[in-house]
């Protein structure tokens, strides 16, 4: 047979007819699409420092690794995994050798109570920096014992000394004011009595106990009582320990020791009540999903709040720790240095205790409750059984990877098309609902100018005439 001279005379069966050209087309565009999407998520993910996806497979079939990200970037992106409550049997023992050594500082060193608050003698008088240690030596020469000597307004000298009598209050005025080369009216001596103290002493406690009641019910009524139970236990935590290294360093106890000591107290709450309201948010619902343990979602609010935790005290600190190391150590200043101490100590020990200690005594705590220990035996048994049908080994909840606060780009990509929680939280999701990855969505075919892809493996098929017929005569 010749080959017919005619184009349209050949026979469709034996040309090649373009099929779902313009759907081909689309499809390319949308793989070319999503292929740009994956690099650039993996290139972000190497500029970061994180692993990309898929990392772990690759370095099993023997390529390098991604380099691990510093603890810096992870504590900022909430992947430091700290197991905080995992390990709360250390983070106890090491709380209690540190408060012990404290007691023992208080009971055998005891406090340097200032003259408010032990009764005694001052003495205000004009004088200068240069004056300073000679107006000392005279009221030490005189029979005083001196316990603070300190330049105040810049132009005056104030002594307090223990407790004297008429004598000794005038031997002390004649010296100092020889000494400064000033008369003795020009002195101004005051005596303290030790009620004055015990009075302030006394209001102290007042308000620390009522502060204590308010904080309870606070909390009680706001979140449940064993997080009051927690915040208690964290903030006699915190007055243990800076008052034992008050008494360990021996700085003198003064009214603005107990104005610290009550800041103090209102910034460890602050801390962790802050740490409370995720913990909450994360135990919100969890025994209808079962997808982790009571303790797993409090450690992992602990991990996505710790980054806020550790700057808000390093903030705290700064100005502080200036007052405490520059204003009362390299400038002298003493009337800086008893406040300092006290929030500087404070700070510091209200954000180890809002951090390390208040949330996992609040977890042992509630796994002692009926309901989380059935919780906790229903999230065992599925990790056991989605391990037996994934071939693996389960990983309870004390052996699991610790939560993270940021998701992988898979999981974002997942979320984009209905799946709302991560695989390692979940298991094998059972739904009745299929659930279509993005590369299984394609776009619509055109409604004119093309047919449908054919399947694979399917004869081409020509398209329909004018009149609406599938088929036409072959000329042989």
């Amino acid at each position: 047979m010749s080959r017919p001279e005619n184009p349209a005379d050949a026979n469709p069966a034996d040309e090649e007819i373009p099929v779902g050209t313009e759907a081909d087309e689309h499809r390319d565009v949308s793989a070319a699409a999503e292929d740009a999407a994956v690099a650039a998520d993996d290139a972000a993910l190497a500029d970061a420092g994180l692993p990309r996806e898929g990392a772990d497979d690759e370095a099993g079939a023997g390529r390098r690794p991604a380099r691990r990200a510093s603890l810096a970037h992870r504590l900022y992106n909430g992947e430091a995994g700290l197991d905080v409550v995992g390990r709360s049997r250390l983070i106890y023992k090491i709380t209690a050798v540190v408060v012990l050594v404290c007691i023992a500082s208080m009971v055998f060193r005891g406090f340097n109570l200032g003259i408010d608050f032990a009764g005694g003698n001052s003495f205000r008088l004009p004088g200068s920096t240069e004056q300073l240690q000679d107006v000392r030596g005279a009221a030490e020469d005189a029979g005083a014992e001196v316990a603070t000597a300190q330049v105040v307004g810049g132009n005056s000298i104030l002594l307090r000394t223990g407790s004297l009598d008429n004598d000794g209050e005038r031997a002390v005025v004649a010296a100092v004011a020889d000494a400064a080369g000033i008369e003795e009216q020009q002195v101004s001596p005051e005596s303290v009595s030790a009620e004055w103290g015990s009075d302030i002493t006394e209001q102290a406690l007042i308000a620390l106990a009522v502060f204590l009641v308010a904080v309870i019910a606070f909390l009680a009524l706001r979140f449940q009582p064993k997080m009051a139970i927690g915040a208690i236990a964290a903030l006699l935590h915190d007055i243990v320990l800076t008052a034992g290294v008050y008494a360990l360093i021996g700085f003198e106890v003064t009214p603005s020791t107990v104005v610290g000591f009550l800041t103090i107290l209102g910034f460890s709450l602050y801390d962790t009540v802050v740490v409370f309201d995720k913990v909450d948010e994360n135990t919100r619902g969890l025994a209808e999903s079962a997808r982790m343990t009571w303790g797993e979602a409090a450690n992992l609010a602990v991990n996505q709040t710790l980054m806020r935790s550790i700057n808000t005290s390093v903030i705290a600190l700064l100005p502080v720790a200036g007052l405490l190391f520059v204003g009362a150590g390299l400038l002298g200043v003493g009337t800086l240095k008893d406040l300092a101490l006290v929030l500087f100590v404070g700070l510091a020990a209200g954000a180890y205790s809002s951090i390390f200690l208040a949330t996992p005594i609040v977890a042992d705590l509630k796994e002692r409750e009926p309901e989380v220990i059935a919780l906790h035996k229903r999230v065992v048994a599925r990790r056991s059984s989605a391990a037996r049908e994934g071939g693996g080994r389960a990983a309870g909840p004390g052996r699991g990877p610790v939560a993270s606060a940021r998701r992988s780009p898979a999981a974002r990509r997942q979320s984009a098309v209905g799946v709302a929680e991560r695989e390692e939280d979940l298991g094998p999701v059972q739904a009745d609902v299929v659930v279509e990855s993005p590369a299984s969505v394609r776009p619509a075919e055109p409604r004119t100018g093309s047919t449908a892809a054919p399947r694979p493996g399917a004869r081409p098929q020509r398209p329909a005439g004018r009149g609406g017929s599938g088929g036409g005569k072959k000329r042989r």
